[in-house]
């Protein structure tokens, strides 16, 4: 089991900056790639970033590229969502998710089993 804690969110204006941490326990964090995850109000969940359990894979979804970075600390089991040049349209509840069984991560996330309860981001313009 996986338990997954997100903190950071918050209100913040257009062109800012803002940093999301995810605070895994449970089952070693080595052991499973992260995920970002986000949700707008009235859309589905939307894939932002995954990397890889050693943290040298990386994929974002081409709406954050050149903007978000997914990082991840293994010694201190966290995982960060860094996110720059924020917009209006990054609104939404982001998530942090643990794939136990892909090494790199995917972008679905039917693949991600667990699931944190989600830090609500806001971008007023």
């Amino acid at each position: 089991q996986v338990q997954l804690v997100e903190c950071g969110g918050g209100l913040g204006q257009a062109g800012g900056s803002r940093r999301v941490s995810c605070a895994a326990s449970g089952r070693a964090f080595s052991t499973y790639a992260m995920g970002w995850v986000r949700q707008a109000p009235g859309k589905e969940r939307e894939f932002v970033a995954c990397i890889s359990r050693g943290g040298g894979f990386i994929i974002y979804a081409d709406s954050v590229k050149g903007r978000f970075s997914i990082s991840r600390d293994n010694a201190k089991k966290m995982s960060y969502l860094q996110m720059n040049s924020l917009s209006p349209e990054d609104t939404a509840v982001y998530y942090c998710a643990a794939d136990p069984d892909n090494t790199y991560g995917t972008r679905s996330s039917r693949n991600y089993d667990y699931w944190g309860q989600g830090t609500q981001v806001t971008v007023s313009s």
